[in-house]
């Protein structure tokens, strides 16, 4: 058990990941039963959401283990699996038993969530084969970044069918709006994650720094926090919750505005590593105010 734990605490970890998942779901819970006029928060959805999107986020960086195998072995040997810590296979494993645990979730609620289970599934597949055009994507990490922030909507899309299962409700077109900060959301994790200081650049390494420069990595960046803020307000609005979403947004943009500030001003470690940080706590932010906290000031 202790090469697992130390394999979680480098690639996976449980206590960080489950409260941004968990306030994830919560929101994607949520927004779904605001948009159909529920009065009080879905719990018992949400116990069924959450642990299905803590485990698709397990099966994604499984994948990622097995696609990034070959680089990993070359350039990282000091990560888990080249290093021999775990190896694929056991991880496969693993992927397999957390489809079981979802399949089995889903069944429970109802099969017509099945269908929303196996979309996602679907998709994370594709993801993992590179859409069959790895090379193609290689060289275009733009539309590798646009397409792979796809499975986050997906996502947020099955823990809200998790609610309309539950209530016996049809989907509303507003749920759209939240599926859109679920992209933005997705976006700026993926960026914010590969924008390194320069004397932390590592060979053979992608990261949107190395691709694209210090101050473009920085302000495409700002520019998606920026671009989750309005989805935000509009989802915010189409629920009735506008003056919430804004108190939400400001302090939000605030913290993102200083963190690019500083390190366009000096590129060092520290400022790189808040681009995670910032992220996060727009994660926990949006999320908390779209599908938490309008059931709590009524």
């Amino acid at each position: 058990m202790n090469r697992w734990w130390t394999y979680q605490k480098e690639r996976f970890p449980l206590l960080t990941n489950g409260l941004l998942i968990a306030a994830f779901a919560a929101g994607a819970v949520g927004y779904g039963a605001l948009v159909r006029g529920a009065a009080a928060f879905p719990v018992g959805a949400w116990a069924i959401a959450f642990p299905c999107l803590f485990l698709f986020f397990l099966q994604l960086r499984v994948a990622d283990e097995f696609k990034d195998a070959d680089t990993d072995r070359q350039f990282r040997p000091y990560r888990p699996v080249p290093r021999g810590l775990v190896t694929l296979t056991e991880l496969g494993w693993v992927a397999i038993a957390a489809g079981v645990l979802q399949l089995g979730l889903s069944l429970a609620v109802g099969r017509s969530l099945v269908g929303m289970l196996g979309l996602v599934w679907a998709y994370l597949g594709l993801m993992t084969r590179e859409f069959f055009a790895p090379r193609w994507l290689k060289a275009r990490p733009v539309v590798y970044l646009l397409s792979h922030a796809v499975i986050l909507p997906l996502m947020a899309g099955f823990a809200m069918a998790c609610d309309w299962a539950i209530a016996q409700a049809l989907p509303d077109w507003r749920m759209l709006w939240f599926c859109g900060v679920s992209y933005f959301i997705s976006l700026s994790i993926e960026i914010g994650r590969k924008i390194r200081a320069p004397q932390d650049e590592e060979p053979g390494v992608e990261t949107y720094t190395a691709l694209w420069g210090v101050q473009r990595a920085a302000i495409a960046w700002l520019t998606v926090i920026w671009l989750m803020a309005i989805a935000t307000l509009m989802a915010a609005r189409a629920v009735g919750i506008l003056p919430l979403g804004v108190l939400a947004v400001l302090p939000l943009l605030t913290l993102a505005m200083v963190a690019s500030w500083r390190f366009l001003a000096r590129p060092v470690p520290a400022w790189a590593d808040a681009f995670q940080g910032v992220t996060g706590f727009w994660v926990l932010g949006v999320c908390l105010i779209l599908g938490l906290v309008p059931f709590w000031v009524r």
